[in-house]
């Protein structure tokens, strides 16, 4: 493995009960973005789901750096409604650093998470991934929700990564992946 390289995936196939994707094979490097795009059910989710280790690996092999560390947001993130915490205490949880907030998150610091939208709530969530101590992040679809303008600043803090953060973005926006991203995996 490359010593800029993050993950290595080859001629994966994952799944639950059976194989749901693969075989794809693609490596990430530090500082890059990569897309996984394709229809419903190619596997775009389980792929991220095998990197984390909560799907069945079939066949073929996920090397990590010895470095690696993985955060991963969900593409339906739960909020219980009962967790009385604020968005601060979220971003301290996951270990987000609020200096690299903006002025929409620092909205969102100081609100009860049991308040928020699920817009807000996938907002705050996406970003504090971003502004975590993690050098690889798995975003799918980020973009669930989200007004324009909540787009629009999810866009500036990708733009804006860290160079030694890579992430890998799931989503069915072409355009939005085409915009932030290196390379874009069709899964089918």
């Amino acid at each position: 493995m490359k010593s800029a390289e993050l993950i290595r995936v080859e001629n994966l196939r994952a799944g639950y009960t059976g194989p749901v994707t693969g075989p794809v094979s693609f490596t990430v490097e530090e500082g890059h973005i990569i897309g996984l795009g394709g229809p419903n059910g190619s596997g775009k989710s389980t792929l991220l789901r095998a990197i984390t280790g909560a799907a069945r690996v079939f066949s073929g092999d996920i090397k990590k750096a010895p470095h690696t560390l993985i955060t991963h947001h969900w593409q339906r993130p739960e909020l219980p409604p009962e967790l009385a915490l604020l968005g601060r205490e979220l971003f301290s949880l996951l270990g987000a650093d609020p200096d690299k907030s903006s002025e929409r998150i620092d909205s969102l610091l100081n609100m009860p998470l049991n308040r928020m939208s699920g817009g807000q709530f996938q907002f705050l969530q996406t970003a504090a991934c971003l502004a975590g101590p993690a050098n690889l992040v798995l975003l799918d679809e980020p973009t669930n929700n989200l007004d324009a303008n909540a787009i629009g600043e999810l866009s500036r803090l990708l733009d804006n990564h860290d160079s030694h953060r890579s992430v890998i973005v799931v989503s069915h926006e072409k355009p939005f992946l085409e915009k932030h991203c290196e390379r874009i995996i069709e899964l089918s």
